[in-house]
């Protein structure tokens, strides 16, 4: 087990580096910051495929015919958020911006990842730059990005969705594209099932120290899952508070439904990223 975990370790620091170099290379010889940023996303997914091997996760995509459906469209696709590896699983199925917290880029180590990474800024505390940044996301989607948006506005502990922040939903009113709500959820560790035993070995959230929680998880098997749920058009006066909702109440849904009622969802696109 203590080799295994070694090797592990190894080869998350590979891939680490080789992710910092190519990013850097990135930036170096890319002038134009609009292709700077998608060959930055372009690199996250590449690497994000080979994280997935590392973490030993097998992940499964509900309704991938949703993704299909969106390929040649930009959208702000809204998901439910508990760990730093929902970004790794959404970026291994889409080339997406993620919108994180400046507090996230004042990280001497996350910050890194996050800026080499591509991602958008968003000051939680500071309402006085909320418009700016709106006009700012909203301008990445007309660039032809996906954004992500993580409504709940921290990770949690899994128990549940909580409550979203409608102010951000917004920037798909300026926008005017599409909304994909996503909804993940993890299955089991080593085989067994989410539980409160185990839930902290995946779940990332409150104090919890990013790298002892890293270490931690490094060697175990994972079992994941992405829903991909119902695209909510554009609609000429929907406010944001009914976005929310909406969304909200799909993600809920989809995340509380109890296990034997996956195989209804028999007339649905399943693939598996292994």
């Amino acid at each position: 087990m203590i080799l295994r975990k070694i090797k592990c370790i190894l080869w998350h620091i590979y891939l680490i580096s080789e992710f910092f170099l190519v990013s850097a290379a990135i930036r170096i010889f890319s002038a134009d910051p609009v292709l700077r940023r998608k060959r930055l996303l372009k690199n996250n997914t590449r690497i994000s495929k080979r994280f997935i091997h590392a973490f030993n996760i097998k992940l499964t995509i509900n309704h991938s015919e949703n993704l299909q459906k969106l390929k040649d469209i930009p959208y702000l696709a809204v998901s439910n958020h508990t760990t730093y590896l929902d970004i790794i699983l959404l970026s291994a199925v889409e080339n997406f911006v993620f919108i994180t917290s400046v507090e996230m880029r004042k990280n001497p180590f996350l910050g890194r990842i996050t800026k080499s990474g591509g991602c958008l800024y968003t000051n939680r505390k500071r309402y006085i730059s909320l418009p700016a940044e709106i006009e700012k996301f909203a301008s990445a989607i007309h660039q032809g990005f996906k954004v992500v948006l993580f409504p709940e506005g921290t990770s949690t502990n899994g128990i549940t969705v909580q409550p979203f922040r409608r102010s951000l939903f917004q920037v798909a009113i300026e926008a005017k594209c599409p909304i994909l709500p996503v909804c993940i959820k993890y299955k089991a560790i080593d085989g067994k099932k989410i539980d409160k035993k185990n839930r902290d070995l995946i779940y990332w959230y409150g104090d919890m120290p990013f790298l002892t929680h890293y270490l931690k998880i490094i060697g175990h098997s994972l079992e994941a899952q992405i829903d991909i749920l119902t695209i909510i058009p554009y609609q000429e006066g929907k406010t944001r508070q009914e976005l929310a909702n909406q969304v909200y109440g799909q993600i809920l849904s989809s995340y509380l439904e109890q296990e034997s009622s996956v195989d209804k969802q028999s007339n649905s696109l399943s693939m598996v990223l292994k």
